[in-house]
């Protein structure tokens, strides 16, 4: 059994439903034609949760008859995985969703009707890459970029046209869409950061406004990018658990005799498969905002609703009921020594840290979006998705670019105590986080072993402030965590300022008191009712 079998002529689909396979059921070639020579939809970023859950609600879209149209993907990063993950398996994948009693599901996603590279070592690429955005039937450009994908650099926006940001290489094709008839055009975020679609639409006139003082551009170009009746830039919010593919998962493949179930390393450490593994629990919630008109998502169970109740959504999720839980379990995984989400679940004191936190501190300063009710939606988290044994998601997979997160899962919850006029000292479990996030950045486990913590872009800077500090139960000099703690940037507030500074410094402390000193300090604090 192998992907690439299914285009072929006289494609016996026998085995493929004898396994509980289930298979496209349109015409995919009708579809590729079509969307070559008429395209709505272009997505940057192909990682696993575009594959798991985009681009299966569009599937399900060409399934019903819905629609008549894929989505093409292009990579910028790491163009390699363009050709091991999708040019080698025909730009078809397997979606496997894992279900907590154990079943799971197998389906082949066959909506990606193209991947292209944005990449002037690949110019035919580039060159289609020009031609889908002249194209007036192009209505949306998506992204799942992760949040650092959008910072723009100083260097980048000097080099013209031809910058190496994904953003830059977007405003560039945005260039062309502008010179063949400016068209308009919706650019979709749908990356986990607050108001995502401004953090587009910024990096975007960033490069738009460099361009004209320089003069690469007309000043034209940015009143079209800044005009929202041709050009928008929708907030939305995405939730599902897409871990890296697992080798369980692979294996369970294999067995079935389905041979394109290989788990890909690129050289610049991406790991990829042409199968994709996730949970079965989803949420895309979009600001309807699409001046050339989109593909009917709302009947693939997108949820499209207004800014604000997007931002609502988006604070639940990101600030309270998911996402800082995560990035806690996350922390403390990786000093207590697990490897597996679902495991810490098994842990009551790691259980306590989560759900005290929850229902004592992030909630109470959160809004009730309306379509999806917060306290349902922490259930959900806290006793269907987390503790599911079969999603293979690490604590290290989550941990990565803490730095980066840090202030929006955390700061931002400090910051609507503030402005709500609660009293920022009575939080416990957060300010233990960023303590505990302290040790973790010296890469000493509660055991004494040594570990390597995962990629993030301040990791070496951090680490530093950090580097003099030892596990032991004597006392020393730790003057240094000041350097820390008053980091805005990465803990969203001077910590010092709102009245948290010494409070973290000396949990710190205790987390540094000796081997075993993370597990007695966590049991500590996470117990207090």
């Amino acid at each position: 059994m192998r992907l690439t079998d299914i285009t072929k002529e006289g494609f016996d689909k026998t085995q493929w439903i004898d396994k509980g396979y289930l298979l496209p059921n349109f015409d995919i070639k009708a579809v590729r034609d079509k969307t070559f020579d008429k395209p709505t939809w272009i997505h940057f970023g192909g990682g696993n949760i575009f594959r798991a859950f985009p681009a299966v609600i569009l599937q399900d879209l060409l399934n019903n008859g819905l629609y008549d149209r894929g989505v093409i993907v292009v990579g910028n990063y790491d163009t390699e995985m363009i050709e091991s993950t999708y040019h080698k398996y025909d730009n078809l994948c397997l979606f496997v969703v894992l279900k907590s009693d154990g079943n799971a599901s197998k389906r082949v996603i066959a909506s990606i009707t193209e991947s292209l590279r944005a990449d002037i070592n690949f110019p035919k690429d580039m060159e289609r890459l020009q031609d889908i955005f002249a194209n007036p039937s192009l209505q949306m450009v998506s992204f799942t970029i992760t949040e650092k994908g959008y910072a723009v650099r100083e260097d980048d926006l000097e080099r013209g046209l031809y910058p190496k940001g994904v953003i830059g290489k977007v405003a560039a094709l945005l260039l062309k869409r502008f010179e063949a008839g400016a068209y308009p055009i919706t650019l979709q975020s749908m990356d986990n950061c607050a108001h995502n679609g401004d953090v587009l639409r910024d990096a975007i006139y960033a490069y738009g406004k460099a361009w004209v003082e320089s003069s690469v551009a007309p000043k034209e170009f940015l009143t079209y990018l800044q005009n929202e009746k041709l050009v928008a830039y929708p907030w939305s919010m995405i939730d599902k658990i897409t871990p890296l593919p697992s080798p369980e998962v692979q294996h369970l493949l294999q067995a079935d005799g389905f041979l394109d179930a290989d788990i890909i390393k690129t050289k610049k450490g991406t790991l990829s498969s042409p199968f994709v593994n996730a949970e079965e629990t989803e949420y895309l919630v979009m600001e309807d905002n699409y001046p050339g008109g989109r593909p009917p998502l709302d009947q693939g169970g997108v949820l499209f609703t207004d800014r604000n109740t997007v931002d609502l959504v988006e604070k639940m999720k990101v600030g309270t009921c998911l996402n800082p839980l995560h990035t806690a379990m996350a922390i403390f995984g990786c000093l207590l020594g697990y490897t597996k989400i679902s495991d810490e679940m098994k842990d009551e004191d790691i259980v306590n840290l989560i759900t005290k936190m929850a229902y004592n501190e992030t909630i109470p300063v959160v809004k009730d979006p309306g379509i999806i009710k917060p306290v349902d939606f922490l259930e959900a988290v806290l006793k269907k998705r987390l503790p599911n044994p079969f999603i293979p998601d690490s604590p290290w997979r989550i941990v990565a670019d803490t730095s980066q997160k840090l202030p929006i899962r955390f700061g931002q919850t400090i910051k609507e105590y503030l402005e709500q006029g609660m009293n920022v000292r009575d939080l416990t479990l957060i300010p233990l986080t960023f303590a505990a996030y302290a040790r973790y950045l010296r890469g000493i486990d509660d055991t004494g072993k040594t570990f390597e913590p995962s990629s993030d872009p301040k990791l070496e800077e951090l680490q530093s402030l950090v580097s003099n500090l030892k596990v032991t139960k004597e006392s020393h000099d730790m003057s240094c965590l000041k350097m820390l703690f008053n980091r805005e940037d990465v803990f969203g507030v001077n910590l010092y300022e709102v009245g948290l500074g010494e409070k973290v410094e000396n949990m710190t402390a205790e987390l540094y008191s000796g081997k075993g000193a993370v597990r007695k300090t966590l049991h500590k604090y996470g117990g207090i009712n």
